[in-house]
């Protein structure tokens, strides 16, 4: 039995010139100190799409269902948010299979950080790196991400039930 779940998320960020207080972050790895991303937590759109992805993979809806309350409290690590999804598949007898994610953006290029991404996915989902692909692209200027105001994500997962 396997199931597939798919997610995406998206923020404005601002350029800055001294280091910000939410720095960018993709996939639990900061990738740019004085790039701003605008949230109400650390707005780490790997993360929040891989939340959804997961959550809808086994029949949630969007991660803010668990993830707003805990960021009203204070947790803003997205890290958080995805142990909690993390922990409610392992519940309901999945284990993830692969993930595929696919990020959008002008600013900044995102190609150098992709073995460090993988890293840190595989640390936080438990997860051979072989099955974690990361592509990013720049959207050619047809966006307001391909112009650097933002960045946006996709991701898609699959589970599998535990002991397959």
């Amino acid at each position: 039995m396997f199931r597939i779940g798919i997610g995406h998320d998206g923020h404005k960020i601002e350029m800055k010139e001294e280091k910000v207080k939410k720095p960018l972050t993709l996939g639990g790895v900061v990738v740019d100190e004085h790039i701003e991303v605008i949230a109400n937590s650390d707005g780490d759109m790997i993360l929040h799409s891989l939340c959804n992805a997961l959550n809808t993979a086994i029949g949630g809806g969007s991660f803010d269902e668990y993830a707003g309350p805990l960021c009203k409290k204070g947790i803003v690590d997205s890290k958080e948010y995805l142990s909690v999804v993390y922990n409610q598949i392992k519940k309901e007898g999945y284990k993830v299979n692969n993930i595929s994610v696919s990020i959008e953006a002008g600013a900044p290029p995102l190609e150098q950080y992709r073995l460090q991404i993988t890293e840190s996915l595989s640390k936080l989902l438990h997860l051979n790196k072989a099955y974690i692909g990361i592509s990013s692209t720049t959207g050619n200027g047809l966006s307001q991400y391909s112009e650097g105001k933002g960045i946006r994500c996709s991701c898609i997962v699959s589970l599998i039930k535990e002991g397959e």
